[in-house]
């Protein structure tokens, strides 16, 4: 089978966002005077994190807007009754410290550009349009993609197939001809290959890694079945994606497209 597009997750596959929130938050927590109440600034980013979590599997069910999880994230770790307008002032509070760390992960460009003659390129995230957009327009690289397909516009969120299928129907090009690129072994992974798309794992934590800070159960979804057990690591992982530690690895994958079964690249 021959892969003709490649279709990218963004946070976290492209973009660093765990560092740029970590740095951000941490600025911002400084520049509000609230650090001190915290036993240490990794236990306050922590519990930001647990939040965001917990606030955007609402937004996935359907529960919640895009912007009532930002405020419901910020009512939450302040433990106070904001109105929208104060808990939409503190997290643009936030945002300015965020942005002002963005950065591309030093593999993007490189892959971009060994990619660039042979794949047509389209992103889908479980974000917004108007930050994605945004997002890719400052990092740079917004002009490599020919779609930009998100959650909260399409009304589907990953892992569900309408989400991944939307983004072939984007490239009008069927999901055996499409490969998707992104880091939740679960939302990314499992649910790109079970759509039927060259499911591609970058997994930059490595083989000696802890389980990453997400659930590998969807809560929008529910359990997904049959894992298979990474031996190196005891965390599951997904049964058909191929997973690498670097994009570096990726043309080689769309080259063989051997679709299910492929050893870890991790050795």
């Amino acid at each position: 089978m021959t892969i003709r597009a490649v279709v990218w997750d963004v946070d976290d596959t492209l973009f660093d966002y765990t560092s740029a929130d970590r740095e951000g938050m941490r600025a911002h927590l400084a520049a509000e005077g609230l650090l001190a109440g915290w036993r240490s600034a990794e236990a306050a980013l922590v519990r930001w994190r647990e939040i965001t979590d917990q606030q955007w599997a609402r937004f996935a069910a359907g529960e919640l807007t895009f912007e009532d999880q930002r405020r419901d994230r910020v009512r939450v770790f302040l433990g106070a009754e904001l109105t929208d307008a104060e808990a939409d002032d503190w997290f643009r509070r936030y945002l300015t410290h965020y942005e002002a760390v963005w950065s591309l992960f030093p593999d993007v460009l490189p892959a971009l550009d060994a990619l660039a003659a042979g794949y047509r390129h389209a992103v889908l995230s479980n974000s917004s349009l108007h930050v994605q957009d945004r997002k890719l327009r400052t990092l740079g690289v917004h002009d490599r993609f020919e779609a930009v397909l998100c959650a909260a516009e399409l009304g589907v969120s990953k892992p569900a197939a309408g989400a991944f299928l939307a983004a072939c129907e984007a490239l009008e090009l069927a999901p055996h001809q499409v490969a998707y690129v992104g880091d939740h072994p679960e939302i990314d992974g499992r649910g790109a290959a079970d759509a039927g798309l060259l499911s591609v794992w970058i997994d930059r934590r490595g083989p000696a890694a802890a389980p990453a800070f997400r659930p590998s159960t969807d809560p929008a979804t529910g359990p997904s079945t049959d894992p298979s057990t990474d031996p190196s690591t005891g965390v599951d992982a997904p049964a058909g994606p191929h997973r690498i530690a670097s994009l570096a690895e990726l043309p080689a994958i769309l080259r063989a497209d051997t679709r299910f079964g492929a050893p870890s690249t991790f050795g």
